[in-house]
């Protein structure tokens, strides 16, 4: 006989799927209301959360981090479950330690200061994207502004990728505005005397004093230098430094913050007792030392100006670089490593945060995350950080309060018929199985995933049926699901226990590009983190996102375990980390994007979308208001949906899918009238 009670089923058992269904049945007297159950397609439960091992280390397949602590709920049953607790090796922020290094992939270590001007205005422009408040005088608002023109006030479609690339050209801008020296005043933060060499370099309130003996008219007013009628031409300092002297000093040059030695007629300059003198004998030099500038042609590869002063990089830097306050060359001409003029360098370093934000939010290109979705999205406040004993362990306590049987696993959905009339049991709902199979209900939570949902909504589709409503797949198909995949590799036991892999950050040369490394593959060009999972790990992870974590997925492992290995070889060659090359013996891979149960990782707001589409899908269905007449006679609250997909303001994330799953639990509560909601 069949039960008369209503049955609720929730396809999907992952965070959201579990949520709801510990939320059904732990109510008070609920199993008198309703019966409970719990069909998942896969072998096991937790959807993309995934805890394994891998050559006896713990690791993360799917969801890594808990994104803030302070009021997440999947921090607490972290907590409640003793889940920062373990014997084993733990990282517990993921990768995400300030003692980064950041490498080329001809082998040079990039200084951090040089990586932070970069990473600090990538941040701010993310910062202000998310709606946190502008930044350096409204460069982020100009920034808006200027694509608005270019669009003709189109800035509903601006995307990540548009925003975060004109917003290079601003820091460019920024650091030439910065860097121009028009009156070669540098006060408090500028160059101060070097009391051995220089034995009086004075930049008083206006500039430099004239030397009244050898230097007849040598001024610098209002901030400029002016033309030595008699000696000096046309020594001129302009917006971009200080221009040759066309007919006596043919090779002077202040360009951009740089001093070049004007090999022909001025073979040295000093700066003597606050004057300013040609020797035209002894000195063949121009020394500024102790926070100033020296040029020495036969020792001095490299020069670094940071924070307000200049320090000589003795490993890398084989140009001049001033960061912050300072002087710096035109970074289209300077070399700050071979191959890499500084430009070049800091758009290589801007490309991997723009990569790095491709794994954040999923989307494979950033031309189609939207730029105004961005602000839709919110995290808990507090650090981000990983749970020792796994991910895993968080569902595991969620399912362990269910009963056995509850939890049905390898139950593929095939088929959802909804609004059924006449069927058994008079059950407005009826599953289709994989296995030829068939279950009636009279409500069901869709936890799938959006990769699931794009692909069932396909007219060669048949998931629905009827098929879902003109709202509901117009938002399935206008929001963004991208793949975010992981590689794990084992260090092969040539490389001996001890040896710290470094926490990498990796810059590639730009596309288009004739200086790229040929032997580095093409599928792992565009992925930029590579770390141990925990410090001395020989296990080591690397990200892969968008068409790369889907080439990664059709390879086989001798092709990933070689190409990878060249890779780092190439990396690392010139460093302080390994002097060998590396290789690896063992991988282990994630293929979200290929798996059928998911279709992808997780939701992005694309171009053309909003946090709108998000809320339309994770409305139930039939819709109770607005629907054709014969709606009052359909059974309320068919077909309901939860998952991260469904979240306005916390999709992507586990606890974005956990607040959804108690959302529909309360929902079908109320609607039975439960008080305890």
């Amino acid at each position: 006989m069949v039960s008369q009670k209503p049955k609720i089923v929730i396809i999907g058992a992952g965070i959201a799927g579990l949520t709801a269904a510990k939320k059904l049945y732990t109510t008070q007297n609920s199993n008198e209301l309703f019966e409970l159950c719990v069909v998942e397609g896969g072998n096991r439960i937790g959807g993309r959360i995934f805890t394994t091992e891998f050559c006896g280390d713990r690791v993360e397949m799917g969801a890594t981090w808990i994104h803030g602590i302070e009021g997440n709920p999947i921090y607490k049953i972290a907590q409640e479950i003793n889940g920062f607790d373990t014997d084993k090796p733990w990282d517990s922020i993921g990768g995400k330690v300030d003692k980064k290094v950041t490498i080329t992939e001809d082998g040079y270590e990039v200084h951090s200061s040089f990586v932070n001007s970069v990473s600090n205005f990538f941040n701010n422009m993310l910062e202000f994207s998310s709606g946190e408040g502008d930044f350096d005088d409204g460069v982020g608002r100009k920034i808006v502004e200027s694509l608005n023109l270019e669009k003709n006030g189109g800035v509903d479609k601006i995307s990540m990728g548009s925003y975060l690339r004109k917003g290079l050209e601003f820091y460019w801008g920024l650091k030439k505005d910065q860097e121009n020296v028009e009156s070669l005043n540098l006060e408090h933060d500028g160059i101060e005397t070097d009391q051995e060499n220089v034995e009086s370099f004075n930049i008083e309130n206006d500039g430099i004093e004239k030397d009244q003996e050898n230097v007849e008219n040598f001024n610098l007013e209002s901030g400029g230098v002016e033309n030595d009628q008699e000696n000096v031409e046309s020594f001129n300092i302009d917006d971009s430094g200080i221009e040759k002297d066309q007919d006596n000093v043919e090779s002077f040059n202040l360009d951009d913050g740089g001093v070049e030695k004007d090999q022909e007629n001025v073979e040295s300059f000093n700066l003597d007792d606050s004057d300013i003198e040609k020797d035209q004998d002894n000195v063949e030099s121009f020394n500024l030392e102790h926070g100033g500038v020296k040029n020495d042609r036969e020792k001095v590869e490299s020069f670094n100006l940071d924070d307000g002063g200049i320090e000589k990089d003795q490993e890398n830097v084989e140009s001049f670089n001033l960061e912050n306050v300072g002087i710096e060359k035109d970074g289209e001409n300077v070399e700050v490593f071979e191959n890499w003029s500084r430009k070049a360098l800091e758009e290589g370093i801007f490309a991997m945060f723009e990569n790095i934000h491709r794994h954040y939010s999923s989307a494979s290109d950033l031309g189609t995350l939207d730029f105004n979705g961005e602000s839709e999205y919110c995290n808990f406040p507090g650090d981000e950080i990983t749970i020792a004993k796994g991910y895993s362990s968080v569902v595991e306590s969620l399912a362990s309060v269910l009963p056995s049987g509850l939890i049905q696993l390898g139950r593929k959905v095939s088929k959802i018929e909804w609004q059924l009339e006449n069927s058994d049991g008079n059950k407005p709902v009826k599953l289709h199985f994989s296995d030829g199979s068939v279950m009636y209900a009279d409500h069901i939570i869709v936890t799938v995933s959006l990769g699931v949902l794009k692909q069932g909504i396909r007219e060669d589709s048949s998931l629905f049926s009827p098929p879902l409503p003109k709202f509901k797949t117009e938002a399935i198909s206008r929001l963004g699901f991208g793949v975010v995949d992981k590689v794990f590799l084992q260090l092969s036991p040539t490389h001996h226990d001890g040896i710290n892999f470094p926490n990498m950050m990796m810059v590639f040369h730009q596309p288009g590009s004739k200086l790229k490394n040929p032997k580095i593959p093409l599928w792992i060009r565009r992925t930029t983190l590579t770390h141990p999972v925990y410090p001395e790990s020989r296990v080591v992870v690397s990200w892969f996102a968008g068409e790369e974590a889907m080439k990664v997925e059709t390879l086989d492992n001798e092709e990933i375990i070689e190409g990878v290995s060249t890779t780092m070889s190439q990396f690392l060659a010139n460093t302080k980390h390994f002097k060998n090359s590396i290789k690896f013996s063992k991988v282990l891979k994630c293929k979200w994007g290929t798996d059928p149960l998911f279709l992808g990782s997780y939701t992005h707001i694309a171009v053309g979308s909003s946090g709108n589409d998000l809320d339309a899908l994770a409305e139930p269905l039939p819709k109770e208001i607005g629907d054709d007449k014969n709606s009052k006679k359909s059974p309320r609250l068919q077909v309901l949906f939860a998952g991260e997909a469904t979240s306005r303001n916390y999709y992507s994330t586990t606890h974005g899918a956990y607040l959804t799953g108690l959302r529909e639990a309360n929902r079908l509560l109320e609607h039975f009238q439960c008080v305890d909601v």
